[in-house]
């Protein structure tokens, strides 16, 4: 008589268990897509529209030559629709996830929609008409209504900061989508701030220059560190020969919309990867991915003030960004090698005892 263990059928328990943790995989990525509840309304709509006026001066370009310092007039346009299309629903989705004070979050999140608004609104006037709008120092009636609306973009920040603190004590979502949430509105704070010191670090520098329409206008400040006007980047217009504050305020900005592409396809995967199953292995991956973006943002900035380009940087800037990239792949790479050791005794764990068979 030989009595040979056989694996008997996994256990209805057991086959619940992995469901569960699957369906809530993937309900990790479709969360990031969806929320419970509406999404901020006013924030939804701006940002279609941002989306609109992006792609309409995207088609512009080629049929009007108009040029501001070697630059089509509606590049700028062009780039502030694309980047409040992109900032405008993430807030909007971000704000539908909320559990606890809502409605102070959205009265915020309408707060920033409104001034977004103007913002956008005057640069694409300002486009239109061939003029400047950012550091223009006329005092034409019209850029006095232009200047009038950049200055409530503290208020903008002071609202954006409001919603990132009161985010700061309220689990959203599973713990993944939590850290998107939390580490995005920081990263997206900075990059507002950062746009602060435009002009205080860059100095500055009364000038007369000349608009599209070949006018002569009288500007104060600029965008460069160490040239002020610089020698722009193709489509970014970030200067080549200096420093240019920008590109932090661009990646600060924009970090929120890499965490979330990033848990989304965490979410996707730990469909067919049992150890992407656990959420606290999708945070913490998206934990150290943040905390590299956020060398990445800090030493742009270092660079920035240095009055080096983003183009050219020098061995201790090129040091900065590496050391970013390591840390968040050795932190990565930690995070996965224990969710990967842990998963077989996690199966293991939920398959039954084997059977014994009697011959």
């Amino acid at each position: 008589m030989n009595e040979t263990p056989v694996n008997a059928p996994v256990s209805p328990a057991a086959r619940h268990r992995r469901a569960s943790l699957t369906a809530q995989a993937a309900a990790s990525g479709a969360a990031l897509t969806a929320g419970g509840r509406r999404w901020h309304r006013p924030l939804l709509v701006l940002g279609i529209a941002c989306g609109v006026v992006a792609l309409a001066s995207l088609l512009a370009i080629p049929f009007d030559d108009r040029t501001i310092q070697g630059e089509n007039v509606w590049i700028k346009a062009f780039k502030f629709g694309f980047s409040f299309f992109t900032y405008c629903l993430s807030l909007a989705w971000l704000l539908s996830h909320m559990t606890k004070l809502r409605r102070t979050g959205w009265a915020f999140g309408t707060l920033f929609a409104v001034i977004s608004a103007a913002e956008v609104a005057v640069i694409v006037a300002a486009a239109a008409r061939g003029e400047y709008s950012h550091f223009n120092a006329s005092e034409d009636a019209f850029n006095q209504v232009v200047q009038l609306a950049f200055q409530f973009v503290p208020v903008m920040f002071l609202a954006n900061l409001v919603i990132a603190v009161i985010v700061l004590f309220q689990r959203i979502g599973d713990k993944a989508v939590t850290a998107v949430v939390r580490w995005g509105l920081l990263l997206s704070s900075l990059g507002m701030f950062a746009a602060f010191f435009i002009v205080t670090v860059g100095g500055q520098g009364q000038r007369t220059a000349v608009d599209a329409n070949g006018n002569e206008v009288p500007l104060n400040a600029g965008h460069g560190v160490g040239d002020l006007d610089g020698n722009g980047m193709f489509l970014t217009g970030w200067s080549t020969t200096g420093g240019d504050m920008r590109v932090p305020h661009f990646i600060g900005l924009h970090g929120i919309q890499v965490l979330i592409g990033v848990a989304m396809l965490l979410g996707f995967l730990a469909v067919r990867r049992a150890w992407l199953r656990d959420e606290r292995v999708r945070a913490a991956v998206v934990r150290w991915l943040a905390l590299g973006y956020l060398g990445v943002f800090a030493t742009a900035v270092v660079q920035a003030v240095r009055g080096q380009s983003f183009v050219a940087p020098d061995a201790a800037s090129l040091a900065g960004y590496a050391a970013s990239v390591l840390l968040a792949a050795a932190g990565i790479a930690l995070a996965v090698r224990k969710a990967r050791n842990a998963a077989p005794a996690v199966d293991a764990a939920e398959l039954p005892e084997p059977a014994l068979q009697i011959r």
